[in-house]
């Protein structure tokens, strides 16, 4: 399998601020190649109906994430909305620019 891109998967962990109280913050970027993939239209509108919006995907081997909830492509930080296993190596992460918004009801 070739990778033709690289995503950075972006960790968030606690940091004492001012005050010796926590915050989190965003660890540094830990490079992974990956292949870069629309969002399928199922996809879409599953998530839309939830209050989402998914605006690209990308696979990358299992064993390479870590449950990091962002992940930085060509510049853009886009949050992970979902992740999904097609084999057992091989790891969707279907992201948005946007982070995920509850809706109230």
């Amino acid at each position: 399998m070739m990778w033709r891109d690289v995503v950075g998967l972006v960790a968030v962990v606690k940091e004492r601020g001012p005050y010796n109280s926590l915050r989190d913050v965003d660890a540094p970027a830990r490079d992974v190649y990956a292949n870069k993939k629309s969002a399928r239209q199922s996809e879409f509108y599953q998530a839309l109906a939830v209050g989402m919006k998914p605006e690209i995907m990308f696979e990358i081997l299992a064993e390479e994430y870590r449950e990091e909830p962002k992940l930085i492509y060509e510049g853009t930080t886009y949050y992970i909305i979902r992740n999904f296993s097609k084999s057992g190596e091989k790891l969707e992460l279907v992201c948005s620019r946007f982070p995920m918004v509850k809706k109230d009801g």
